[in-house]
């Protein structure tokens, strides 16, 4: 504990700690000002995902990349977990999926262009272990194709065809799930020595003892969650003000939010030239998205939520997720990245928002 409160001294980014209260506070009291709570939250989660990069960075000299970032992405999906939750529960299934399609394209495309970019402002050529890339984006094509089928299904004229559709999602979360399990046997189990990291970047000492790095991480990831729930609720408000779509709100702000804690890690790594943090980090996340978070709401659904939830996504989305694995699939099977190869990934993420923002509300078809 007196690691972390150095830390905390020495840094004066995370004294801004200080709105971490302030903001849970004036959640409670002034719960109509969302002007007040979303810059409160913006301020909270700035130096959360500084201190989680901390934490995280401590891990990962102790238990290696592959184990850290795997870490610092299963922490921070929980983030994407909750808000989702919350939403699950008032019925907003639109803004739900938006969320999970948008984590993943973020996390596939603007999470890793921009590690891929900020590191190669500093280094000419960077390399890491592509085995790991493509495992990873070989889950997110098989995750993409399991959007496909629901909505397959329920473009058929058949009797039932809506239920026929829930069944059918319920069936592929739970093989998702299993797929997701055996993802991880294979990668820290029985075949690990394929996801060993490169041996490239700056070696640091660990400052913090791996019980303190992992608390951290725990304490951090919650508060987080407490605090981008609260941004959530102000962006709907000022969303609706300004006319934005829930797609639009869910599929950029709130992925982009809930991923602030993880971009922050894997940003930090690829300075250091530890992209296998950053790919491991940013692609992780993705199919722990695709195959664990998406199917968890969907069994969950039929506990918190008013009616199940399906799998089913509107066009758009499945096509702007299937874009970002083919692309992330071509990108990271070299195993080398330069600073132009990120400018691209982050143009393409760009297109992406520009295409929704200019959608009009109510545009993307049923939820």
């Amino acid at each position: 504990m007196n690691a972390l409160l150095k830390e905390i001294r020495q840094t004066p980014l995370l004294w801004m700690l200080i709105f971490v209260p302030v903001v849970l506070v004036a959640a409670r009291i002034v719960p109509a000002a969302h002007t007040l709570l979303f810059v409160l939250a913006v301020l909270a989660i700035i130096p959360l995902a500084a201190l989680l990069s901390h934490a995280t960075e401590s891990v990962a000299e102790k238990t290696g990349d592959a184990i850290g970032g795997l870490l610092n992405a299963t922490l921070g999906n929980l983030t994407e977990l909750i808000i989702a939750v919350t939403a699950l529960h008032a019925g907003e299934y639109m803004l739900v999926k938006a969320s999970i399609a948008g984590a993943i394209v973020a996390n596939a495309l603007f999470m890793l262009g921009a590690s891929f970019l900020l590191g190669g402002l500093r280094y000419h050529v960077q390399e890491y272990n592509r085995a790991g890339g493509r495992m990873y984006s070989g889950l997110l094509l098989m995750a993409t194709i399991a959007l496909l089928a629901p909505a397959a299904v329920s473009e058929l004229d058949l009797p039932r065809g809506e239920l026929m559709a829930q069944n059918l999602s319920a069936a592929i979360a739970i093989l998702l799930i299993v797929a997701y399990g055996l993802s991880l046997l294979f990668s820290l189990k029985t075949h690990k020595e394929f996801f060993a990291s490169e041996g490239h970047g700056e070696t640091t000492e660990a400052k913090w003892p791996i019980n303190l790095a992992v608390g951290t991480l725990v304490a951090v990831t919650v508060l987080v969650a407490l605090v981008s729930e609260i941004f959530v609720e102000s962006v709907q408000k000022a969303a609706a003000t300004l006319g934005m779509s829930p797609a639009f709100v869910g599929f950029i702000i709130v992925a982009l939010v809930g991923a602030a804690a993880e971009m922050a890690v894997a940003f930090s790594a690829a300075r250091k030239n530890r992209l296998d943090m950053s790919v491991s980090i940013a692609l992780g996340s993705a199919s722990q998205i695709a195959l664990f978070v998406a199917p968890v709401l969907v069994l969950l659904s039929y506990v918190v939520g008013p009616k199940p939830m399906d799998l089913q996504f509107w066009p758009g989305a499945v096509t702007m997720v299937m874009i970002a694995t083919v692309t992330a699939t071509f990108i990271t099977n070299s195993g080398r990245s330069a600073w132009f190869i990120g400018a691209l990934l982050v143009f393409i993420y760009v297109i992406f928002a520009m295409t929704l923002y200019v959608v009009p509300p109510g545009a993307h078809g049923p939820v």
